[in-house]
């Protein structure tokens, strides 16, 4: 491998990630444009359940990523017999743990949420959608994993047709099941978390048939018995866990975020529900920056060139940032368009608009911020990335328990996320800059 990393195979990597990442956007997009047209309960409710549902698999998705960084390096140092045995241990994992969380949803979802949520209409809402949806999280699992097998092996484009799969199914059954369309029953909340069901166990059984026919040959093992190997657990976890409670800890922040927002009314929910909906429509781009930042770094380490890591990763915020500005520019000069889509309420609709202008901003933050974060855990040195976040998460939340207490305005909260993607751009970059990361064995 060459010592430098060049733009385009920056985006060779990053496209189909993004792509990848229209998959989880693309339901919560649905839902919301779909529930919005029910009302300010249904756009509550599904948010809150799909925040709290989000917090569950985002230690999966840690885990994953913890799996990617070693599958990076392996194919970096072209050790790609090992593969095979990573991929199957870090399976057996998945497997394990998302039957873990799915118990954990199955026995205090319904305590946990009359705790969180202040409005009976929402909670009700919120449990009508979690009671269906909470299946799904073994799937949502191994899609993390088989996203993290393909993007550590720099092969990103099956993440492509899984999301055309996944966001299809998902959206003809939302439209289907939440309004009785086409003879289905008009299941309204459920309906939402019965497509999203259905549509995350349809990507899993592509991956692994897609995988089998693909991959089951090659040279990476994957489908080879390989033994239980304890040093390769311990490795793996080793990794992964501060990876998992980094993940956890970012997303629980989210949550605890628009838990404060929920104390602030009905109507504020709603708005957010909005703005967290087209945040993460923009936050697109970012998401397939993140995991390219995460996993390139791995591979120039693997591959000998640490050197290039922090050119490498200014290279990727560059690129990044020039992805993210034309969906900024439709939110900022058609607002009150892309506010129709969510909702008929017109009070409502302009009620959002502010907060949508405030994260246009915040997602250039983003841009900068999260990505030279991932480059931190690409480093390998997952305990650092962890209590980086940590640290500036608490920041974050002190930040909008002061603002939720000292306006009404809703937009104004939103601002948090400015100090969030200007703290951990700005300790990330000194990190990858002044840090003894080089000499890391993984």
């Amino acid at each position: 491998m060459s010592a430098s990393i060049s733009t385009k195979e920056i985006w060779r990597i990053a496209i189909p990630i993004m792509i990848g990442g229209l998959a989880q956007t693309l339901i919560t997009f649905t839902d919301t444009a779909f529930l919005g047209h029910l009302g300010v309960v249904a756009l509550g409710a599904s948010m809150m359940a799909g925040m709290y549902y989000f917090v569950f698999t985002t230690m999966a998705m840690g885990l994953a990523i913890g799996i990617q960084i070693i599958i990076a390096r392996r194919f970096g140092a072209q050790e790609y017999s090992k593969i095979g045995s990573i991929f199957q241990h870090g399976a057996a994992s998945i497997l394990i743990f998302g039957l873990l969380l799915f118990m954990i949803m199955w026995l205090f979802s319904g305590p946990l949420l009359d705790f969180i949520i202040a409005s009976d209409n929402i909670y009700a809402g919120a449990m009508e959608y979690i009671n269906v949806r909470q299946f799904g999280i073994v799937f949502v699992c191994f899609n993390y994993l088989f996203r993290s097998l393909y993007t550590g092996l720099s092969n990103t484009k099956v993440i492509t047709y899984s999301t055309i799969i996944m966001a299809s199914v998902n959206i003809v059954l939302d439209y289907c099941l939440i309004f009785g369309k086409f003879g289905f029953p008009e299941m309204g909340i459920a309906g939402a978390a019965l497509a999203s069901l259905i549509a995350e166990i349809t990507a899993t059984s592509f991956f692994f048939i897609y995988t089998y026919i693909k991959l089951g040959k090659r040279e990476y093992e994957l489908f080879k018995p390989h033994g239980m190997n304890k040093e390769l657990i311990i490795n793996i976890f080793k990794i992964a866990t501060p990876t998992m409670f980094q993940k956890l800890f970012s997303f629980s922040a989210w949550f605890i975020f628009f838990i404060m927002i929920e104390k602030m009314g009905e109507e504020a929910i709603g708005i957010s529900s909005i703005a967290r909906s087209v945040y993460m429509i923009l936050f697109i781009p970012v998401f397939g920056f993140l995991a390219t930042s995460n996993t390139l770094t791995s591979r120039i380490i693997g591959a000998g060139h640490s050197d290039e890591v922090l050119k490498t990763v200014f290279r990727i915020v560059f690129n990044c940032i020039l992805c993210c500005i034309p969906l900024i520019l439709v939110c900022l000069f058609f607002p009150t368009t892309v506010m129709g889509i969510y909702t008929d309420d017109m009070v409502l609709a302009s009620a959002a608009i502010p907060s949508i202008y405030v994260i246009c901003g915040a997602i250039i933050m983003q841009a900068i911020g999260a990505v030279m974060f991932e480059a931190v855990s690409g480093t390998g040195n997952t305990n650092a990335a962890l209590w980086l976040e940590f640290g500036i998460l608490i920041l974050y939340i002190v930040y909008v328990w002061m603002l939720t207490n000292l306006t009404t305005k809703v937009e104004w909260v939103w601002t948090c996320e400015y100090i969030y993607g200007g703290l951990i751009g700005l300790v990330s970059m000194v990190y990858i800059k002044y840090a003894n990361w080089h000499k890391l064995k993984i």
